[in-house]
């Protein structure tokens, strides 16, 4: 029962897609058919085929290794409070684990391996058959698929630096896929940030996270041609990856600064957001209770996102928790949302519940990242910045969408 009832959501969602779209006529019915395929290919293939648990471990213990390894740098460079030796007693467990000199820093590490990784073409390789499989199968172009599968890897701003010089010359419904692809999905540069996060939520949780993004770029492809159907000819041609630095250690370099730059805007993210969501509350503790209880911001949203969830497969019991959950997300981040699930407590939300919100929550749509979206695309091609600007709504929509039919093809599969 709680599968068809995904089952049910994955469909209505499309139709909402296709509610929203520019042009329903225009709607090519092999992007439907495809996308959802190959997105249940590949949830299958990665939550379903024997050997893929003992694929998702062994990711985590990669991500230990790098935990392992960061702590040894923040350690070094931030004593006790970065992880090393403590100068006195911890009166309970967990209490010397300081977020922005433990935590955070995987951002630096994570941003520098990955540039290197880049200039030793490992990342390109990938990304280019990825995109093979996506043009192939799904008929789209291959700038729109380039800058698609690369997201899985980099940022919302990365991604169209790859395809950079065909920006201004794409169609508005490649742009707008590209743009839904980067709001569908998230950085590997946060990915092993969120698995430390999330680790005491799923034990197995970095190939999760992985597989959300994954799977997510059909479907963020899918909800794009719905919106914004392609009207003329896509892209063709052998789109090249460009090198990104000059050296190793200019890769590390560059890396390191660009996470640097990721991590300041984190700390000043959260500090704000949690302050405001707090002043919010406050406000609101002093109106009348409202079903028992004060309100607060994240009630409010679990009102509002309560039905959404439920198409995803959450119980109706559930549903006010998650919406809540996919609220903070959709109007903060999902870093903020994430932290949230990490302190549920453990009858709050299933297990089924919790790898739903997990993946539906995997992506940058928000309104921050619209504001770092438009700024970044509208710079690499500013006589497209009005077309930019009047399609990041709606990209919300397309992204929100998009890892909302990842919740419900996880649910249908689980």
């Amino acid at each position: 029962m709680a599968q068809l009832q995904s089952l049910v959501g994955l469909l209505t969602l499309v139709v909402i897609a296709w509610l929203f779209s520019e042009n329903r006529r225009g709607v090519r019915l092999r992007i439907i058919v495809t996308g959802l395929g190959l997105q249940a290919l590949l949830a299958i293939l990665f939550l379903k085929l024997p050997g893929s648990r003992g694929l998702f471990l062994s990711l985590n213990t990669v991500v230990g290794f790098i935990e392992e390894a960061t702590r040894a740098g923040t350690g070094f460079v931030f004593g006790y409070l970065g992880g090393a030796e403590l100068p006195f007693d911890e009166k309970a467990p967990g209490l010397s684990y300081v977020f922005a000199f433990r935590g955070l820093p995987l951002v630096l590490v994570i941003g520098a391996l990955s540039s290197l990784l880049f200039y030793w073409r490992v990342i390109p390789v990938v990304v280019r058959s990825f995109s093979w499989v996506l043009v192939r199968l799904m008929g789209i172009g291959g700038v729109e698929g380039l800058g698609s599968a690369v997201n899985v890897f980099v940022g919302m701003v990365e991604s169209p630096l790859i395809v950079r010089p065909y920006i201004a010359k794409v169609s508005r419904s490649e742009l707008f896929t590209i743009m839904t692809s980067g709001m569908a999905t998230i950085a590997g540069t946060v990915m092993v940030l969120y698995a430390g996060i999330l680790a005491r939520v799923v034990p197995d949780i970095m190939g999760h996270l992985l597989t959300a993004s994954l799977i997510s770029v059909p479907a963020a492809i899918t909800i794009a041609k719905l919106m914004v159907p392609e009207e003329g000819e896509p892209s063709s041609g052998d789109i090249a990856i460009p090198r990104m630095a000059d050296s190793s250690m200019d890769a590390i370099t560059k890396g390191a600064l660009d996470g640097a730059r990721l991590l300041i805007g984190i700390i000043a993210m959260l500090v704000v957001l949690v302050a405001l969501v707090k002043l919010v509350n406050l406000i609101l503790a002093l109106g009348p209770d409202v079903h028992g209880g004060a309100l607060s911001f994240q009630r409010i949203l679990g009102w509002v996102m309560a039905p959404i969830t439920w198409l995803m497969g959450i119980p109706w019991s559930e549903a006010h928790i998650a919406g809540s959950l996919m609220g903070t997300k959709t109007v903060l981040n999902e870093l903020l949302a994430y932290i949230d699930l990490s302190r549920l407590p453990e009858d709050a939300l299933g297990m089924r519940s919790r790898l739903i919100m997990i993946y539906a929550m995997c992506g940058f749509a928000n309104f921050g990242s619209l504001g770092i979206m438009i700024g970044g695309m509208g710079t690499m091609a500013p006589e497209r910045r009005s077309e930019i600007v009047a399609l990041g709504l709606k990209s919300i929509v397309a992204g929100t969408l998009a890892t909302c039919m990842t919740g419900a093809m996880v649910g249908i599969i689980l």
